[in-house]
């Protein structure tokens, strides 16, 4: 293919760099003449940030198909270029990395397969499975989405909940030595097949009827294949054990599995368990002072999201098929127990003024709290909620945390950016403008280098991603260009999916998806596998 673009040097003085980077000055108007090196894509005039902590760069990027194969200064480089990006006044960084998204239906689908509420927030990894609802069934997976096409990168973690349901369905019983066994083998092959690691998700059936050692056995099987344990903790807030005996059950399994523990959507839920941040960073980082591997992502938003039956239903009612859960629902027996049960549950979140309906097949619903809800239904809020569980899936926003909480999280430097992105909530297409826009730009709890490492290099470690996360030469050419005075959320509880703003161009493997703010039709996106 014949270049385009040669990308000469000033003329009164030339710097190159010959072999192994010796550097030769040459005064006048000849320089040392060379072969030329001859890239797919340059990047220049940037403001460069290596995802790495080091600062801002004054480097140009070389591109050669999928890798990065140059980084150095203008002056120390003779380049041929096919196309030259200038990025003069934007930011130039690695393609962020999120942790922990539901956008695998999305991806398999033939319509959203792009994931470009991912890239316009500067996203080019997914990660999927997480919550204990990840397939086991890794290279089938894959195969599917690589076959479809994708727009983003995606990661896959094998699920408690999936594996679980397949070898004892959804008893609320601990397993048997036989079936953990059994449980060991699907983790096992989920391994080998490409899984990052182990995902739990304790606080939902039906993995909050497991016992911790069963846990511990799975984590061990991961752990045997240098995959990490990434968990919904058992309790968030006062729902069961509490949120500090979840955390040290975390830690408990960790310990004696021998595996990198990552904590879900690090949260103190609930007005039980305001002000446990502290509490919970201390035993965090007294953990990693004495040689645990531990980390956690988080969203920025003081609403969680979930669905209304998730929320605020006893596990124990939930037990094994939806029709033995309805049943339970109307048993007159056990309308007492329930109502008593889920008022509190109610009241740990909030109170039903604080659980907004974001998304329903009934959309007359949508935008209305649970309060609202009972009003209409003449009822106990507790009594319209068991009615309305029984109608489907309901999705809520649950406003539950506290801001002082939320930042003293944010600047751990073992905590990660994610969106934990599901329909009804803006965190699926705003979280990580959201995150820069207030807690960067507003309120300067993290400076720019901190937010772009914690959102992609740091991210990628933890994850055991060996080469991507950092712009670095020989790592895959996941990058951004976007400009910070423009990088902003639309979305919100009203309208939860407008695309985010800021980011004028992406490429993924290479690939320049988004150009000029414009979604280029390319779905470059890969299966990462362990």
């Amino acid at each position: 293919m014949k270049f385009s673009h040669i990308y000469k040097l000033p003329s009164v003085f030339t710097l190159s760099v010959v072999a192994f980077g010796i550097l030769t000055l040459v005064a006048g108007c000849h320089s040392l003449k060379r072969t030329p090196q001859e890239v797919d894509i340059l990047v220049i005039n940037g403001k460069v940030y290596l995802g790495d902590m080091s600062g801002e760069q004054n480097l140009d990027i070389g591109i050669c198909e999928d890798r990065i194969c140059l980084l150095a200064q203008t002056s120390e480089h003779n380049v041929i270029a096919k196309q030259i990006i200038d990025a003069r006044g934007q930011v130039v960084s690695p393609g962020f990395i999120d942790p922990h998204t539901h956008s695998l239906e999305e991806l398999l689908s033939k319509d959203k397969n792009h994931n470009l509420n991912y890239l316009t927030q500067g996203v080019t990894t997914v990660i999927n499975g997480n919550d204990g609802d990840g397939s086991y069934k890794i290279k089938e997976t894959a195969s599917k989405l690589e076959t479809n096409g994708i727009g983003t990168n995606v990661g896959l973690l094998a699920g408690h909940n999936k594996i679980r349901t397949a070898v004892m369905g959804r008893e609320n019983r601990y397993a048997s030595q036989y079936e953990i066994q059994q449980m060991r083998q699907l983790v096992a092959s989920a391994m080998k097949e490409g899984a990052l690691g182990l995902s739990t998700g304790l606080y939902y059936v039906p993995g909050s009827y497991a016992a911790t050692e069963e846990v511990v056995e799975l984590a061990k099987a991961a752990a045997e294949y240098g995959g990490i344990y990434d968990t919904h903790l058992r309790d968030e807030s006062t729902f069961n054990i509490g949120f500090l005996s979840a955390l040290d059950e975390a830690m408990d399994i960790t310990r004696q599995a021998g595996i990198h523990l990552h904590l879900a959507h690090i949260k103190a839920l609930g007005v039980d368990s305001w002000g446990l941040s502290h509490q919970a960073v201390d035993k965090i980082q007294q953990a990693i002072n004495s040689g645990f591997s531990i980390s956690a992502d988080q969203y920025p938003w003081l609403a969680s999201g979930t669905k209304l039956h998730s929320a605020i239903m006893p596990k124990w009612v939930m037990a094994d098929s939806k029709s033995a859960f309805y049943n339970r629902l109307n048993d007159p027996k056990l309308q007492s127990r329930l109502k008593t049960e889920i008022a509190e549950n109610i009241r740990r979140r909030g109170g039903p003024e604080s659980l907004l309906v974001t998304a329903f097949k009934d959309e007359s619903m949508v935008g209305k709290t649970l309060l609202d809800l009972s009003k209409e239904y003449a009822m106990s809020p507790a009594k319209t909620a068991m009615q309305l569980v029984q109608l489907g899936d309901i999705r809520v926003a649950s406003f539950n945390m506290s801001e002082n909480d939320v930042e003293h999280f944010m600047q751990q430097d073992w905590v990660v950016t994610s969106s934990d992105g599901t329909n009804g909530h803006p965190r699926k297409y705003a979280s990580f403008p959201k995150k820069f826009q207030t807690y960067v730009a507003e309120k300067n709890v993290l400076n720019l280098d901190e937010f772009i490492s914690r959102s992609s290099g740091k991210t990628a470690k933890l994850l055991g991603l060996k080469d991507r996360g950092e712009i670095k030469q020989g790592y895959m050419a996941d990058v951004i260009i976007w400009t910070p005075e423009m990088f902003e959320a639309k979305a919100n509880f009203s309208k939860w999916d407008t695309y985010s703003t800021g980011i004028s161009t992406v490429l993924v493997n290479g690939q320049v998806v988004i150009q000029n703010g414009q979604f280029q039709q390319i779905l470059a996106g890969r299966f990462i596998a362990k």
